[in-house]
């Protein structure tokens, strides 16, 4: 590896949102087609991941295929060979890395993520497997076994970067430099920039991010919706009493969540459209403007994604792939040697 390594990924069990992807595929496309003269850029589908929570199995491996479809159907570039797509599965390297570090890695540690604690409320004791619990370090070993550097991270998972952060250094400490130390919370946010920050939120409860997995879908805009049928979400969408188009995400979180839809799709600041539409009391009429972009958006990314073709995708999986198991196999050989499982050379 001689660039240092951008590494992100993105799981995709169901549908992505519009908040997936101007929050996360779009500014993955941009970094990578920015980055890679200087980076080696590692971008992976996380389907390891995948059933840590429930999902149908039947459906799993196109899944993953279509993943790769919205990467490229959003503009990332499959022929330059310092941006590699690959599957987390078909590097094997990646799961026992994860064995090993979870041998160094303390039961109280996973007990207090965060994320962990939220999601057994929210779906229960009887279907939290071991692999929810473990999703931290197999995070870990995703990062640490390319060496990289810098990991974009929304909020809920800044923790488990820091833990990635701790299980190398403790690695390091006892065994030798084993691994690089991703850089901390602080350095990934001023290396990304305020994309990493965006949260389109729900139509009907914009005080919550739009999430893949709500349960009614009746204030989320998928990118599979039909474009009509999502324009009719938006016209549904919650606002308030107050007659007056303002942005004031306390106040007015509904109207406020709408400019900003407005502002990413025309690829503008939401000051413009303050600036166009503030003032105004007819939020019905705000809502067509707002509904017929998300037609359009939506018409012409749907076009875009059915024009993909699925055999340059595999080409560019396969071949990112061999490089991967390469890269990743040397650093799973180090350790492997530095904790006496192989001879050291």
């Amino acid at each position: 590896m001689t660039k240092p390594v951008i590494l992100t990924g993105l799981r995709a069990n169901n549908d992505l949102t519009l908040g997936n992807y101007f929050g996360g595929i779009l500014p993955m496309i941009d970094m990578a087609t920015r980055s890679a003269d200087d980076y080696q850029i590692n971008m992976f589908i996380p389907d390891l991941h995948s059933f840590t929570t429930p999902i149908d199995h039947s459906k799993l491996h196109d899944q993953i295929l279509h993943n790769a479809r919205l990467y490229v159907a959003a503009g990332l570039p499959l022929d330059n060979n310092s941006i590699n797509l690959y599957r987390q599965s078909y590097i094997p390297a990646h799961s026992e890395l994860t064995w090993i570090l979870d041998c160094f890695t303390g039961f109280g540690e996973m007990s207090r993520m965060t994320q962990f604690k939220d999601k057994t409320a929210k779906i229960g004791d009887a279907q939290i497997s071991v692999g929810l619990f473990n999703y931290p370090v197999l995070m870990a070993a995703d990062i640490l076994i390319y060496g990289a550097k810098y990991i974009p991270v929304g909020e809920d998972q800044t923790q488990h970067l820091e833990f990635a952060r701790d299980i190398a250094e403790r690695m390091n400490g006892r065994f030798g430099e084993l691994f690089t130390v991703p850089e901390p919370v602080l350095k990934q946010h001023e290396f990304f920039g305020k994309e990493q920050g965006l949260r389109i939120m729900d139509l009907q409860d914009p005080t919550k991010k739009m999430s893949k997995s709500d349960d009614s879908g009746k204030g989320v805009i998928f990118l599979g919706d039909a474009p009509e049928d999502a324009a009719k979400k938006v016209m549904s969408a919650a606002t308030d009493s107050l007659a007056h188009i303002a942005y004031d995400r306390e106040n007015q979180p509904g109207i406020s969540n709408l400019i900003e839809i407005l502002a990413l799709l025309r690829g503008v600041r939401k000051q413009d459209i303050v600036a166009e539409f503030g003032g105004g009391e007819r939020y019905g009429d705000f809502k067509k403007v707002v509904a017929e972009e998300v037609k359009a958006f939506l018409s012409d990314f749907q076009s875009r994604l059915a024009a993909v073709d699925d055999a340059t995708i595999i080409a560019k999986l396969e071949t990112s792939e061999a490089a991967m198991r390469v890269q990743a196999g040397e650093t799973l050989l180090r350790v492997q040697q530095a904790v006496g499982l192989r001879a050291k050379g």
